[in-house]
């Protein structure tokens, strides 16, 4: 994949940053008309048949034959967990600490990075590693904002932990599968999945069907779904995963100013505290990366000589 000019790169991030806040505060609205299991199934299902006209330009290169445990391996942690999990704990607490703790993502993949994928593990790194879960205890604790409940921290630690999973599994096998179909794949087989058992264990009788629900429901696929995905991949695609990282500390703060304008959720002082500590914990992380990068540049950019 060619890469992306600057503009357009800073372009598809802020609109990726925004989807990923926006989504939050707008499903937990979404869920006050609707099941957990059939909303799931239902946004991650119409964002896999919005992109299935994309993938099938590439239909030759799906290749399940031989590749069928990745895409199935990819669609339990990235959608039917990362899905599931995310879906019910928005139900049990302000959608802004929800997702305050499921960005926790980039803190953990740093840890994955260098247990699974060989990536160094620097002072500064480690330090980013240690605020990140220091600043999830604080929010956690007791009165730490509005409606606090321990279920709900557990769900959006094990969407964290399913989607951290998720992206080392995608980065190890990226080269054995084409990258619009397993994102396809994903939603397609995932939401079907969360579909048929929100159907079996909830009943349709659990959904709204009214505007506002429906509104909902199609911005959050098409847009927060089937978009954000696509934007994703196109950045990974062109080599700018260490930039998406690097600005998904913006994702918590959007969201948790878009709760607490338009979803009347509160802010408290413990709240505001851990979610500095996230921030730095990440920032730190992926700061470093991003400098160890231009290091390594000027150093290969100078023949090596230091």
């Amino acid at each position: 994949m060619p890469q992306l000019s600057r503009v357009r790169t800073i372009v598809y991030l802020a609109i990726l940053v925004t989807l990923w806040g926006v989504n939050g505060p707008l499903s937990k609205y979404a869920l006050e008309f609707a099941s957990p299991l059939l909303f799931a199934g239902l946004r991650v299902l119409i964002g896999g048949l919005i992109l299935l006209p994309l993938a099938l330009r590439s239909y030759k290169k799906l290749n399940l034959k031989k590749t069928r445990h990745i895409y199935l391996i990819s669609t339990l942690l990235n959608v039917v967990l990362f899905y599931g999990f995310q879906t019910f704990g928005l139900q049990m607490m302000p959608a802004g600490l929800f997702t305050t703790i499921v960005f926790l993502q980039p803190v953990l993949l740093g840890i994955g990075a260098w247990l699974w994928l060989g990536e160094s593990m620097s002072g500064s790194k480690l330090s980013g590693l240690l605020l990140g879960f220091l600043g999830v205890a604080v929010v956690s604790a007791s009165g730490g904002a509005g409606n606090m409940s321990l279920v709900g921290i557990l769900l959006g630690v094990a969407s964290a932990v399913s989607w951290t999973f998720g992206t080392i599994y995608i980065k190890k096998s990226a080269a054995k599968v084409e990258a619009i179909w397993l994102v396809t794949f994903q939603m397609i087989v995932g939401g079907s999945v969360l579909l048929g058992t929100g159907a079996a264990t909830e009943g349709w009788k659990a959904v709204v069907w009214n505007v506002p629900f429906i509104s909902a429901l199609l911005f959050i696929a098409i847009f927060c779904t089937a978009l954000a995905w696509l934007l994703f991949s196109l950045l990974v695609g062109s080599g700018e995963a260490g930039k998406v990282n690097s600005f998904n500390f913006l994702v918590p703060l959007l969201s948790i100013v878009i709760g607490v304008f338009f979803l009347g959720e509160t802010i408290t002082s413990k709240l505001v505290a851990g979610l500095v500590l996230i921030i730095l914990g990440i920032a730190l992380v992926n700061l470093k990366v991003k400098a160890l990068r231009k290091g390594i540049n000027r150093h290969i950019g100078t023949g090596g000589v230091s």
